[in-house]
């Protein structure tokens, strides 16, 4: 881990414990429902009802806190996530078009014809509340996911020649009330192979459907994002990874 990264999150956890000594609070306390501030779901963490967009500056870029991860030297993670936001714009251009590779932001089948946005937003917030809950660290931290592109495959791509599920999403990991980012707001590719033909009949069948896929996926980047030394990296897919980056 890179020194400068490791003092960000000690002095992270130091304010934590500093504030735990003011105030007692637990993360398994109940919330509040509070417009905007989160919604209790379930666990001991919540997700923010209509975050606001996240901006990424120069600055935040910049820092010398190049990426994440944020764990130790031993490998444990030293934070626990407290609330999640995700964000779909309305500006993502939904295509439905049945057609091998149509054109625009979000393509999705998993799900009834309907709000796409909706329907991404909450295939991110069930994935990462899923990869999040083994963290267990002392410092609390809220995650606001910016959805870039949601690109999974038609119809008729999935059950003939497959393709990739192309899903790229801005990360920011934030302290809690400051809003400060403990390190740089991270662009995440995070593709995944498209099942085709008669694998992805078969898959069907016993239930591993695209949306199944996709939100284990997503669980697993991020839980790899906030606990391996190098973050998550992108898998090399070949030729329809290529196509997607064109």
């Amino acid at each position: 881990m890179k020194p400068v990264r490791a003092i960000a999150f000690l002095m992270l956890g130091l304010s934590v414990t500093a504030c735990a000594s003011v105030e007692s609070v637990t993360r398994n306390a109940p919330y509040e429902q509070v417009p905007n501030q989160g919604v209790p779901v379930g666990h001991d963490f919540s997700i923010v009802e209509q975050p606001e967009a996240l901006t990424v500056t120069a600055a935040a870029r910049e820092t010398s806190l190049t990426d994440t991860p944020v764990l130790t030297e031993t490998g444990n993670a030293l934070v626990n996530v407290e609330t999640i936001a995700v964000r779909v714009p309305r500006e993502l251009k939904v295509n439905e078009a049945n057609s091998y590779y149509p054109s625009g932001d979000i393509v999705w089948r998993g799900d009834p014809i309907g709000d796409r946005h909706g329907q991404v937003q909450k295939i991110f917030e069930d994935a990462l509340m899923q990869g999040v809950k083994p963290l267990d660290g002392a410092a609390g931290v809220d995650l606001v996911i910016d959805v870039k592109r949601f690109h999974a495959i038609t119809e008729k791509a999935r059950y003939t020649v497959g393709g990739v599920h192309n899903i790229v999403f801005d990360l920011a990991i934030k302290i809690p009330k400051t809003g400060e980012l403990v390190v740089p707001v991270r662009t995440i590719k995070a593709d995944l192979d498209a099942l085709g033909g008669r694998q992805a009949v078969l898959a069907d069948a016993r239930g591993d459907t695209q949306k199944v896929r996709i939100t284990n996926h997503l669980a697993e980047v991020i839980r790899q994002e906030l606990s391996n030394t190098e973050g998550y990296q992108n898998a090399q897919l070949g030729f329809f990874q290529l196509v997607n980056s064109l």
